[in-house]
């Protein structure tokens, strides 16, 4: 039968320091195999959230589950030695003294034999049997967090925390070593809860993404659907640029430059923000004064001028500024597209990559 029963489950975590809670009421699962990044700007209450997870820090409120059995709540506590959690930093923490092998079989019990063979078999698979007798200071960046990886892992610890693991390599060899140390995790079968401060990273790794801000998880899923049905503008400028426009609500509708937008029910008069990404906008030539004719899936074009455009590598940023405002949108193509500035065009809006969001309130 396949496992329905969380690895971990935390309830209604809550820690308050000097008075601020800076977790606040947070619950999580994370199945067997499976790969959850809380994601969130610095500060948000990620690494706390982990640090009481590992048992190195203590909740005010709240529970916590491993296997279906309590480890911490605010009177029970297990000591983190006896969690089965590993855990794996950014700073790697290695010792400098011990070889690769030392390093690796730190923490390990069994006979010598069956020690050797766990070394062997997890350097061996993040590519690095041959590194055996080095010592850290021998080795890269990238070496170093997968012998970081093979010490976390040594154990066999039925859940894996990983707090910004990446961080500290070189920009270029990211995505190769969050993909081989993705491919080992899903090999031992661990669950992950993995915290990062960046969309890409979240978005490659993730089964599932917890959107952290101000200690709370405001959002919750799976990397397609918090990016494509974010829970508020914050949400969706958390993944990538976005444009914003103003309006207010009359009828169930907003009348913009670009043509009536449909919104949820707001009261009328309520204002609104209609959000649409960079690279979702459309672009049209102007003809002598005149664009495209409107349709049902762009609606009606709008007229601006281009302020500047750049070559970003895959694809170009052209800024606009807008006739009927001033004001300025950002639209991204594909490869190399670079007008003058100065130079009029129309620009459009796909109906279904548009967010409708209401305003927020003072303090929000």
């Amino acid at each position: 039968m396949p496992v329905t029963d969380p690895r971990l489950e935390i309830r209604n975590i809550t820690r308050v320091f000097a008075g601020r809670p800076v977790v606040s009421d947070v619950s999580l699962k994370v199945m067997p195999g499976q790969v959850t990044c809380l994601l969130g700007p610095s500060g948000c209450g990620k690494s706390t959230t982990l640090r009481i997870i590992a048992g190195v820090d203590m909740q005010d409120r709240g529970e916590i589950h491993v296997d279906g059995r309590l480890v911490c709540d605010t009177v029970y506590r297990v000591p983190p030695e006896r969690r089965s959690i590993g855990l794996m930093f950014q700073d790697f923490a290695l010792f400098p003294h011990l070889s690769v092998r030392d390093n690796v079989a730190f923490g390990l019990r069994g006979d010598k034999a069956a020690r050797r063979r766990r070394v062997e078999e997890l350097l061996d698979r993040v590519g690095l049997l041959s590194a055996l007798a080095k010592y850290p200071h021998e080795l890269s960046g990238g070496e170093q967090q997968r012998v970081a990886l093979a010490r976390a892992l040594a154990p066999r610890p039925s859940i894996m925390l990983m707090d910004e693991p990446f961080s500290g390599l070189d920009e270029r060899l990211k995505d190769e070593i969050r993909d081989s140390t993705l491919d080992v995790l899903k090999e031992e079968g661990a669950a992950v809860l993995l915290v990062t401060h960046e969309p890409h990273e979240a978005m490659r790794m993730a089964d599932e993404i917890a959107l952290m801000r101000d200690g709370r998880i405001v959002q919750q899923g799976a990397p397609y659907n918090i990016y494509n049905a974010p829970v508020d503008r914050q949400a969706a400028a958390f993944f990538s640029d976005i444009n914003v426009l103003r309006g207010t609500v009359r009828n169930m509708s907003v009348t913009t430059p670009f043509g009536e937008f449909l919104c949820p029910p707001r009261p009328d008069g309520s204002e609104v923000e209609i959000v649409i990404r960079p690279q979702h906008l459309r672009i049209d030539f102007d003809r002598a004064g005149r664009g495209p004719d409107p349709t049902p899936e762009d609606g009606t074009p709008a007229r601006a001028v281009v302020e500047r455009a750049r070559f970003m590598g895959r694809e170009s940023l052209v800024e606009f500024r807008m006739d009927h405002d001033g004001s300025v949108l950002k639209a991204t193509v594909p490869s190399v597209f670079l007008p003058k500035p100065g130079r009029p065009m129309w620009l459009m809006m796909r109906r279904d990559r548009c967010f409708v969001f209401p305003v927020p309130g003072p303090g929000s």
